[in-house]
C-alpha cells in the first residue's frame, strides 16, 4: 500500500466516522477531508474544485430549482387534489400515495417529492384521525423507491452515470435505470402497500409540530366572471373537504350573512370566510381560482417582478397591531402588505379580517412583497415565525411548468440536448415565465449537498488514481474467487446498502461505483451490471434515519424511533437483492 493510498484511506475513514459521529454538519466534514487532502498533496491544487462543476453537482442543483417550480406553478397540486381522499382506508391511502410518490420522485428529486407530499399526508391523517406515523414512512419510501427509476430521480443515479461516462466514455441515459430500477420499485412499493405497513410500531405519541396544525380564520373573495358565480355556496363543501378546508360563512357588500348562508347563491365580490392551515388555503384557492379577500390584494397576488412572499408572525404586547387592526394601522396602503389569516386559540373572530381588533399572542398570516419581509415585520413590530415555505401557487401556468419540463425530459432521452443543458433551460424558463422568482432561484438548491458531492467527487477521484478503489475491489473478488458472478453481484450490493444505511447515499456511490468498475474489470466482465448494482443498493437505505435524507425528514413528524425503521426497512432491503439480482443478470449480462 503506497503512502497516498494511506493517507486516502485514513482520510475516507475520518469522514465515514466523522458522519457517523453527526457532531458535524456532512458537507463541512467533506470540504475538510478535501483541502486536507489538497494540503497533504494526494489531490492536486488544481483539481481540488473541479468537483463544484462536475455534471452531477450541477444536475442535482438544477433539479431541485425544477421541482420547486413545478410545486410553485400548482403541478404537483394538481395531482394531489383529484386523488387524495381522506375517507379512503388506511391501506388504500398509502397504496395511492406511495403510486403517487414514486412517480413523481421518477421525475424529479425525490426528497422534493417527499417534500411536496408530506404536508398533504399530514393533513389527510389528521382529518381522517389517525396517527400519521402510519402512513409516512411507507410515503418516504415509496419516494426512495420511484427515484431508483430515472436517471434524475435520485443523486446516486447521476453520480453513477457520470462515473460510468468518464471511465467508459459514456454515461448511462435517461431511463437506462429503468428495466431494474423498475421492477425493483414496483416490488417494493407493493410490498410497502400491502405488508410493510403494518410493521410499522403503533403509537399515541407521535409528533405533530404545533405549527403544522395552526388553523388560521382566512376570507377569499370571489372574482369577475368567477366559475363558482351563481353556485350555491353548500355546493362548494366538496372542494372544502378534500382541500381541508372548514367554511364558516360568507360577507356580502361589507356584512356577514347570516342564517341560510350555505344556500346562497354566490356574486362577484362575496368573501368567504374559512378556517385553514396556510397549505390549505393555499390549495382552496388555487382549485376554485379565488383571490384573496382586499381589493388591493388582487394586485399583489397577480404582481409583476418578484411578486409576494407569505410570511407567519405573532403579535407581542408592543407590537403597533396590538389592539388595533390591519385597517386602522393601514397595513396595505403603508407597507403593500395583506393580513391572509389570524390563529386566535380557542376565541371567535366575527368582524371582517381587516377590521378585526388584534391581540397579543394572535398568529397572523401576512402576504407582503417579496424582499420587503424583514421591513414589514420591524415596522409593525412582530416577531416572525421559522420560514416554513409557504408560497402562493400560481396555477395559471401549470401547464407551461409542465410542458416545459416535459419537453426537457424528452429532448435528453432521446439524446438532442445534454441532461444539465436540457435542465438549464428550463430553470432559464422558468425566471422567464416568472415561474420561479428571480429572488427565489438559490433558495431552492440545497447547499449543503451541493458541498458534499462538489468535496467528495475530487476525493473519489484521487482514490481512484491511486489505485485504492483497485485494493478494495480486489479484496471483494478475492472474498468471492469461484462463486458464481450473482452471488459477487450479491456481495457487491449488501456492502453498498450496509454503508448507505450508516452514511450518506451520495458519499456510499461515489466510493462503491469506481470499486463495482474495478471488480468487473479484474473478474473481465461488463461494468455495467456492477454500477446497476450499485444504484439499487445506494438508493435501498431503508434501516435507519439517517441513511437517507427522505428518513430523516419524517422522523419528528411521524414520531418515530431510531429502531422503528428496520422493521419494515429489513424486509424491504431483503426483496430489493432478490428482486434486483435477476433483474440484473437478465437486461445486463456480464
Amino acid at each position: 500500500m503506497t503512502q497516498d493510498q494511506i493517507i486516502l484511506f485514513t482520510l475516507f475513514a475520518a469522514v465515514f466516522g466523522m458522519l457517523l459521529w453527526g457532531r458535524f454538519r456532512y458537507d463541512l466534514v467533506a470540504f475538510s477531508a478535501l483541502m486536507i487532502a489538497v494540503v497533504l498533496g494526494v489531490v492536486d491544487s488544481k483539481d481540488a474544485f473541479d468537483g463544484f462543476g462536475h455534471p452531477a453537482t450541477l444536475i442535482v442543483a438544477l433539479v431541485l430549482i425544477v421541482s420547486a417550480g413545478l410545486v410553485r406553478s400548482g403541478a404537483v397540486l394538481l395531482i394531489t387534489r383529484t386523488m387524495v381522499d381522506a375517507s379512503r382506508r388506511l391501506g388504500a391511502h398509502i397504496a395511492l400515495m406511495g403510486l403517487i410518490g414514486g412517480v413523481l420522485s421518477a421525475f424529479m428529486n425525490n426528497v422534493a417529492a417527499l417534500a411536496l407530499l408530506m404536508p398533504v399526508d399530514i393533513q389527510t391523517a389528521r382529518k381522517a384521525g389517525r396517527n400519521p406515523g402510519l402512513s409516512l414512512m411507507p410515503l418516504s419510501f415509496a419516494t426512495i423507491l420511484g427515484g431508483m427509476v430515472t436517471l434524475i430521480g435520485t443523486p446516486p443515479n447521476i453520480i453513477i452515470a457520470s462515473i460510468r461516462q468518464e471511465s467508459l466514455g459514456a454515461p448511462f441515459g435517461m431511463f437506462d435505470f429503468a428495466p431494474v430500477g423498475g421492477i425493483a420499485a414496483i416490488a417494493g412499493l407493493a410490498f410497502v402497500a400491502l405488508i410493510g405497513w403494518r410493521l410499522i410500531p403503533g403509537r399515541d405519541d407521535s409528533a405533530l409540530k404545533p405549527e403544522d396544525l395552526s388553523q388560521y380564520i382566512a376570507e377569499l373573495t370571489v372574482p369577475e366572471g368567477s366559475k363558482q358565480i351563481g353556485k350555491r355556496l353548500a355546493e362548494l363543501q366538496d372542494v372544502a373537504d378534500k382541500s381541508d378546508v372548514v367554511i364558516l360563512g360568507l360577507i356580502r357588500e361589507g356584512q356577514r350573512v347570516y342564517g341560510q348562508a350555505r344556500n346562497v347563491a354566490l356574486q362577484a365580490g362575496d368573501a368567504l370566510v374559512l378556517e385553514a392551515t396556510p397549505d390549505a388555503l393555499d390549495e382552496f384557492r388555487s382549485t376554485l381560482n379565488f383571490l384573496v379577500a382586499d381589493t388591493t390584494r388582487h394586485d399583489l397576488l397577480h404582481a409583476d417582478g418578484e411578486g409576494v412572499e407569505i410570511i407567519e408572525v405573532v403579535v407581542p404586547a408592543e407590537s403597533r397591531l396590538n389592539g388595533r387592526s390591519a385597517q386602522t394601522v393601514g397595513l396595505a396602503w403603508r407597507q403593500r402588505s395583506v393580513l391572509l389569516g389570524i390563529s386566535r386559540q380557542g376565541k371567535k373572530i366575527t368582524a371582517q379580517l381587516r377590521k378585526t381588533e388584534l391581540r397579543a399572542g394572535d398568529i397572523l398570516l401576512l402576504l407582503v412583497p417579496r424582499d420587503t419581509a424583514a421591513h414589514v415585520v420591524e415596522w409593525l413590530g412582530v416577531l416572525p415565525l421559522a420560514d416554513r415555505g409557504l408560497a402562493v401557487t400560481e396555477n395559471s401556468k401549470v401547464w407551461l411548468a409542465i410542458g416545459l419540463f416535459g419537453g426537457a425530459v424528452t429532448a435528453a432521452s432521446f439524446g438532442l440536448v445534454y441532461l444539465p443543458v436540457a435542465l438549464g433551460l428550463v430553470v432559464v424558463a422558468y425566471v422567464l415565465a416568472r415561474i420561479v422568482p428571480l429572488s427565489e432561484l438559490y433558495t431552492h438548491i440545497e447547499w449543503p449537498v451541493v458541498v458534499l458531492l462538489g468535496s467528495m467527487i475530487p476525493l473519489g477521484a484521487a482514490l481512484e488514481t491511486s489505485g485504492g478503489t483497485q485494493l478494495i475491489a480486489g479484496a471483494l473478488v478475492g472474498l468471492t474467487e469461484g462463486m458464481p458472478a450473482w452471488i459477487v453481484l450479491t456481495v457487491l450490493m449488501v456492502v453498498t446498502m450496509t454503508l448507505s444505511d450508516v452514511l450518506n447515499n451520495t458519499a456510499t456511490t461515489i466510493v462503491a461505483a469506481p470499486v463495482g468498475i474495478q471488480m468487473a474489470q479484474s473478474l473481465n466482465v461488463s461494468p455495467d451490471p456492477f454500477l446497476m448494482a450499485v444504484a439499487v443498493a445506494a438508493s435501498s437505505a431503508f434501516l435507519t434515519p439517517i441513511g437517507h435524507k427522505n428518513n430523516t425528514l419524517i422522523l419528528s413528524a411521524g414520531g418515530y424511533r431510531f429502531g422503528d425503521y428496520w422493521r419494515m426497512g429489513l424486509p424491504l432491503e431483503i426483496i430489493a437483492i432478490v428482486v434486483a439480482i435477476p433483474s440484473i443478470m437478465f437486461f445486463w449480462p456480464l
